[in-house]
């Protein structure tokens, strides 16, 4: 048996896919109504990957009621199953209502189960071996994928980009024309500053300022920032970073900021292509403490600011990109950098 995920909606699509390659196997589609579900009655696995919209397909050990006293009894043949391993997980996913225990439940004392059995360590990131536990209603399913076999976004070879985003101070000029925009803007910003885990976003105005229009963006910010949180939170198997938010005035952020280990770069229009500065960049990362980033808004970045910066950088030659853009644009091409930085001193 073989429990099998897709996209949500593509599940019959699979199933005739499926069935086409392997020719009358019997198939549990939806079980019990859950989207994104199949229940491919053979054991086949490699057959059943062929087909693309398979995004997991995990061959079933044990099938068992949805018991917490019964899925913990299965531990002594889980380790045996498992072979040789160092480090592992368990993976639960729960659907249905009607149970004494929630997935953590079971992650947290089937593991401890399996840990005290074998005597090896729990690795949530890179297992050697992964325990899946998936519940419907009341048919638990348990099968063990090799940690190779797992999409894993966390492996050695990487660069750690949280590294680089723990030491960014995102200083950004508030979107201020009217309440509405304002607030839209400032959803979309505030999301983008989490989604990177960023050391802090300042918002920074100078002169006067609309009082309504500013209420307005902040509000949206924080809307955004607190939405992709949750998201993150309930995604992730590590401790997510929340990003502080302040509020300053432009002109004295930038003063502050002006340290011994500190690199100011400003975005603008008027500034070189990373390519001319890239090797300048990577000397300035590699001993900077804090790498700050300016970007304007409606109206750009004022004139001194930008003749003071470390740095000035034209993102995007040409293109004038919108406010909310600011943040992805400038992270996704300043870690490029930082990668590039962190692979040439590792070979050295």
């Amino acid at each position: 048996m073989i429990f099998v995920k897709t996209q949500r909606g593509m599940e019959y699509i699979a199933m005739q896919n499926i069935k086409e390659l392997m020719g009358d196997v019997k198939i549990e589609v939806r079980p019990a109504g859950y989207l994104g579900v199949l229940i491919v009655h053979s054991d086949d696995v490699e057959k059943v990957k062929e087909v693309p919209e398979v995004e997991k397909a995990i061959p079933v050990l044990f099938e068992l009621r949805s018991d917490l006293d019964e899925i913990l009894g299965k531990a002594e043949e889980i380790v045996e199953a498992m072979g040789d391993f160092e480090t592992f997980a368990v993976r639960t996913t729960r659907r249905g209502l009607r149970h004494d225990f929630n997935s953590m439940d079971v992650n947290i004392r089937l593991g401890r189960r399996i840990q005290e059995i074998s005597g090896k360590e729990v690795d949530l990131n890179q297992p050697d071996k992964a325990v899946y536990v998936e519940i419907v209603n009341e048919r638990t399913f348990i099968g063990i994928l090799d940690g190779e076999e797992e999409r894993r976004k966390y492996t050695p070879e990487k660069v750690d980009s949280l590294k680089f985003f723990g030491k960014v101070s995102f200083v950004q000029m508030p979107y201020l024309e009217n309440p509405k925009g304002a607030r839209e803007i400032g959803e979309r910003i505030g999301r983008s500053a989490q989604s990177f885990e960023i050391k802090e976003l300042i918002i920074a105005p100078y002169g006067y300022v609309d009082a309504d229009e500013l209420y307005e963006f902040l509000k949206g910010l924080r809307r955004g920032k607190e939405s992709r949180l949750k998201i993150q939170r309930r995604s992730y198997a590590r401790e997510v970073r929340e990003v502080r938010v302040l509020v300053h005035d432009l002109y004295q952020t930038f003063r502050d900021k002006r340290r011994k280990r500190s690199v100011l770069i400003s975005t603008d229009p008027t500034g070189k292509q990373l390519s001319e500065i890239r090797e300048e960049l990577k000397r300035a990362f590699e001993r900077a403490d804090e790498i700050v980033i300016f970007a304007g808004s409606r109206t750009g970045l004022p004139k001194g600011i930008l003749r003071l910066s470390d740095f000035v950088i034209d993102l995007t030659p040409y293109i004038t990109f919108p406010t909310e853009i600011a943040i992805p644009a400038s992270l996704i091409a300043l870690l490029d950098v930082y990668e590039e930085m962190v692979q040439e001193r590792e070979q050295k």
